[in-house]
């Protein structure tokens, strides 16, 4: 298979690319600029602005298309915590949803079987606390910027794919964790490695993680299995957790000891809306669950991996 890949060079898009050589696939890219980390058998079509590419170079993109037979669409501006932009959701429209539907458009008339959108379970919403795991049937409530340029890319998907023979499949994850992960969850692995005390010690949420291998796992199916097309997926591994207990097996893989204060959440909430840090403590101590079931029935998946096997894999990024 002729697979075309965006965000190639990020944190799943490199993932991605070993797996689907592994598996005999042809890869090709569009890049920002040439990267030499991409391994020289993937063919890199450097176009700069994606969207500007897109507008001015369709004419001239069809001979390399044509043979394309899907599509993996990770690229995307992501939740960015304090945006600075004049207006955030006119940015994140242009990248996660003008972007996405000009792309699909082009590719669907190149004749590209199927594309695969990577969005976000922040689509569904913001949190489950109190409520019950999000699921496929779930009405959709995005707040944010980011989570509301998603849901209008998903929507339009879908409508291009009424409209064309290319078929769509949109998955939804949690928050992807593996080898290379940036942001809050590679704070949390330093500060479980320098033996930090850390005060989550009292932290009864629930949290539903996806690691990265699978996800590639997951991608790798749906860029054939006939079931898969035009369908919605929230994948995860199917073992909820709390933060507690997330910070505790991020201690087992590292073999450290962690030292965790039983601060009351309450206490913990109300310092961190101070400083500002609300967003950070609505991850931290808030329950986002998901049902992923319907991909294991579907599509008969089954995790490639579990949390602690996953956990260990990523000692080397301490």
């Amino acid at each position: 298979m002729k697979v075309l890949l965006t965000g190639a060079t990020g944190f799943v898009g490199r993932g991605l690319v070993k797996i689907l050589e592994t598996q005999g696939h042809k890869v090709s890219a569009f890049v920002r600029e040439f990267s030499a980390k991409l391994p020289d058998s993937v063919t890199q079509i450097e176009c700069g602005d994606l969207l500007h590419y897109l507008e001015f170079e369709a004419p001239n993109l069809s001979a390399r298309l044509e043979d394309i037979d899907a599509v993996v669409h990770l690229a995307a501006r992501v939740h960015i915590m304090h945006d600075t932009s004049a207006d955030p959701l006119k940015e994140f429209r242009r990248v996660n949803t003008e972007t996405t539907l000009n792309l699909a458009r082009l590719v669907a008339k190149a004749g590209v079987k199927r594309f695969l959108f990577l969005s976000s379970v922040k689509v569904n919403g913001e949190s489950t606390t109190g409520e019950p795991p999000f699921s496929e049937q779930d009405i959709c409530n995005p707040t944010d910027p980011y989570a509301i340029s998603k849901y209008e890319a998903e929507q339009g998907l879908l409508q291009i794919a009424q409209e064309t023979r290319m078929e769509v499949v949109i998955i939804r994850p949690p928050l992807i964790y593996g080898p290379d992960v940036k942001g809050n969850f590679a704070s949390m692995m330093r500060w479980v490695g320098k033996g930090i005390p850390l005060p989550l010690g009292g932290v009864n949420n629930q949290r539903s993680l996806l690691a990265l291998e699978n996800l590639l796992d997951f991608i790798t199916r749906c860029l054939e299995h006939p079931k898969a097309g035009n369908q919605v997926f929230l994948l995860s591994d199917g073992q909820d957790i709390s933060t507690t207990e997330l910070i505790q097996k991020i201690a087992q893989a590292q073999g450290k000891k962690v030292r965790l204060l039983p601060v009351p959440v309450s206490l913990m909430t109300m310092a961190a809306g101070l400083f500002g840090k609300k967003a950070v403590a609505d991850r931290l101590f808030g329950s986002l669950q998901i049902k992923s079931d319907k991909a294991r029935k579907l599509l008969d998946w089954r995790p490639a991996l579990d949390i602690d096997e996953q956990l260990i894999k990523m000692n080397g990024d301490i």
